[in-house]
Parts: structure tokens; sequence; C-alpha cells
């Protein structure tokens, strides 16, 4: 009985420090995103908006600005998503095609280094947002304490790939020929079969170690090089400046 009952006691204590750990990675999010906002954002800037957790706090201080500053801001999306987000803090929704030139960008990240060199992709929009930050005059991250490493492969340990369909078995070939690693067809959650992107391809997970003298400049290209690949969930040189929330609720930034 007396053991049970520590058993018990482990097990939920487990869970508070679990619900704990979420709970402070959400409130580390927030801090940055809204950080971000609060310095970055002014009157008459096109945004482009992420997609992931975290731009869902930079959307809402973003939303909250807006109505108390009357600030005119047009913001353009990085996925379904994001745009659904726009929508529903009623704030201007722009495109691509209308401002090819945007002012600032605003994206988190599934990995950031010391030269702010980033893996995004997870959430699957990797194409847009990569397409979108390349357009903006400056690209800003926000994420938590845990997206903060080293080098690339540090914590997050895949790099995502969006392919064509019909090209992906060769692709995976190629990759793990020239570099190693495994590559992994993403399957989706909520029905049978593969992941589809927003824009209609499949992502390839490769899963590969790098180190602090990884080459992944020129692996991007050599991987961007291969047809039927659409784009890599590698950001090289692309963020200007980082926002990292942390337990205690201060942020680090760090800049290019």
């Amino acid at each position: 009985m007396y053991l049970r009952r520590i058993a018990r006691n482990i097990k939920i204590l487990t869970k508070n420090l679990g619900t704990y750990s979420k709970m402070s990675l959400e409130s580390a999010k927030k801090t940055a995103a809204e950080q971000a906002v609060n310095e970055h954002v002014k009157d008459n800037l096109k945004i482009g908006i992420g997609s992931g957790s975290t731009i869902v706090y930079a959307v809402n201080r973003l939303a909250e600005r807006v109505k108390s500053e009357n600030l005119n801001v047009i913001c353009i999306p990085t996925s379904f998503q994001a745009k659904q987000l726009i929508l529903s803090k009623d704030l201007k929704l722009g495109e691509l095609e209308t401002y090819p030139e945007l002012d600032l960008a605003i994206d988190g990240a599934d990995e950031c280094d010391i030269d702010l060199n980033c893996i995004k992709g997870g959430g699957g929009c990797l194409l847009q947002e990569k397409i979108v930050a390349f357009n903006a005059k400056y690209l800003v991250i926000v994420a938590d304490h845990t997206k903060n490493s080293e080098f690339l492969t540090f914590n997050y340990k895949k790099i995502p790939i969006e392919v064509s369909p019909m090209a992906y078995v060769a692709i995976k070939n190629r990759v793990e020929s020239l570099f190693g690693g495994e590559l992994k067809l993403r399957m989706a959650l909520a029905k049978a079969g593969p992941c589809v992107t927003d824009n209609g391809n499949f992502i390839l997970d490769w899963f590969f170690e790098g180190s602090s003298k990884t080459d992944f400049d020129g692996i991007n290209r050599a991987i961007q090089m291969i047809p039927g690949v659409v784009d890599t969930g590698l950001f090289i040189g692309m963020a200007k400046q980082a926002y990292f929330g942390m337990p205690d609720g201060s942020v680090i930034e760090k800049h290019i």
C-alpha cells in the first residue's frame, strides 16, 4: 500500500511538472512574440506573418496595437493558417502579388543557430515562409529558449524538404547517397497517406545530425539543385534578429 501511494504521488508530480513545463514554454513564446511586435511594428508597414504556435501570440499583440494606436499595417500570410489568423483578428490582409516588397516579416523557427540560420518547416509551410521572408527587408524570428542552439540539428534532428510528389523516392535516395542520414515521407495525422502542403507537394523529413563544422549553406544549395526539390527548411543567412523567451520571463535578443 505504501509503495503504491509513493508511485501514485510520483506519477502525479511528473504530470504536474509536464504541465508546468508546457505552460512555461507557452509563456516564453508569448513574451518573445510580444516584445518583437512592440519593438518592430510601426505605422504604414507591410508585414509578412509566419506560421506556427508562437506567431499566434505575435498576431494577437499586433491586433491589440492596431486597435489601440490606429495603425495602418498590411499583413501578408505564409500559409492558410496564417491567413485565417489574420482575418480572425480583423487585420488588413494582403498578397505578395500586390505587395511584392515587404518591410518586415515575423516568423517562428524549429531551431536557430548562433548566426541566426534556421531550420523551419515543422508545420509544413516552409515554401511560402521562405518566399515571404526573402521578399522582406527584415526577418525577425520569435521562439522559446529551446529553439536557441549552438548549431543546426543540435536539438532539432530533422530538416524538412518540400518535394514534387512524383520525385520523392528519387530525391530520398539521392540525398541519402550524397550526405547520409535518413529521409522519411511525412505522413498526415488526420487522414491516411502523406502530408500534403498548401502547394500540393510532399514533405521529406531528413533525419540528419550535423556539427558546428557542417556546411549547411553548401548542403542547402546542393539539395536545391536536385530536380523535384521545391525548397528546403534550411533558412541560411535570412534572419536579421531573433527573440528567445526564457523560463524566468526575460527575453534574449540576437542580432546579425
